[in-house]
């Protein structure tokens, strides 16, 4: 316990939310310590039934929320592209491309979380406003958690943004595979969050970029880059927490050091029917074999998580 809260200290008062790995179970470890929280795949998590994910009256990201990007370590531009992609069809409009498509999952976030949120104001919009390379990666390649927050910073994220903080496939970070695939993270005080997330291909594909080549048929990357594809999975879990619940009082359920969030609550369910160990009926490219449930920018397809439904209690898919 005590060793759980020094690094709750060294953290200070950066508030982090962590990402179950998606398989069978959700895990939950809490960390107290003022805001901080985290959630980390130890033991067996069944919630109890009286609850309810809701809103817990605290601040939600609304309007154009700007996204900066860390690049740590080293990325091709074809995987970088992945991700630019992917945070550009956030921004689309629903009907911008065929569907399913990322912006009606992300016009999903709105309509079942924030729309309900007095604070709210304007319906959230993401815009890629910038990205820094840290190639030579300046903190090492083994990273802790408490370095996390000060790499967020050197992505000079605006009030009301989000620093997202890629770590490439041979960084490694501590709890990566063995107890998170990614977090997000906020800095109260200057009214910004973060997410954090690294490409799992060298060090786990079988837990952070599950269900890619698992199943029998192999589910197959929609992108052809199992670690990337698997990292925009967890990249847009984490995005939908951070933008639902970024401080800690938003919306939430369980307890607050460790919570279930709007993706969270729903650990791998990707299309209908799903059911532990099977990510459900998914959408197959005639072309290629690969697996998705979104169509996004230049013709890119995705694979996205399950956003939990407060009102009906299930997890909405987008097929």
């Amino acid at each position: 316990i005590e060793s759980r809260r020094s690094m709750a200290s060294a953290l200070g008062g950066f508030h982090l939310r962590g990402h179950a790995l998606v398989v069978l179970v959700v895990a939950v470890l809490s960390l107290a310590h003022r805001s901080m929280g985290a959630r980390r795949l130890m033991e067996l998590y069944e919630p109890d039934p009286s609850e309810q994910l809701t809103y817990h009256n605290g601040t939600v990201l609304g309007g154009d929320i700007p996204v900066c990007v860390l690049w740590y370590g080293r990325f091709t531009a074809a995987q970088k592209a992945i991700v630019s992609d992917f945070i550009a069809s956030l921004a689309a409009a629903p009907g911008d491309y065929p569907v399913p498509s990322v912006p009606q999952w992300w016009s999903s976030i709105d309509r079942l979380y924030l729309a309900k949120a007095e604070a709210a104001g304007k319906k959230a919009r993401v815009i890629l406003s910038g990205q820094v390379s840290d190639e030579g990666c300046s903190l090492g390649r083994s990273l802790t958690l408490s370095q996390l927050p000060a790499l967020a910073a050197a992505a000079k994220p605006a009030k009301g943004g989000v620093a997202l903080v890629l770590t490439a496939q041979d960084v490694a970070v501590e709890g990566f595979c063995m107890s998170r695939c990614g977090m997000h993270g906020s800095d109260a005080k200057a009214g910004t969050a973060y997410v954090w997330a690294g490409n799992s291909a060298a060090q786990c594909p079988g837990q952070c970029a599950w269900p890619f080549q698992q199943e029998e048929p192999p589910v197959l990357p929609p992108n052809d880059d199992l670690g990337m594809d698997g990292l925009v999975m967890n990249v847009a879990s984490m995005l939908a927490g951070a933008v639902t619940d970024p401080f800690g009082d938003g919306f939430y359920q369980g307890e607050h050091e460790a919570p279930l969030e709007a993706a969270t609550a729903c650990p791998g369910v990707y299309g209908n029917g799903a059911y532990p160990g099977n990510a459900g009926e998914l959408l197959v490219d005639k072309a290629t074999g690969a697996s998705y449930n979104a169509n996004g920018a230049h013709g890119r397809r995705y694979l996205l998580p399950a956003l939990y439904d407060p009102a009906s209690s299930e997890c909405a898919t987008l097929v």
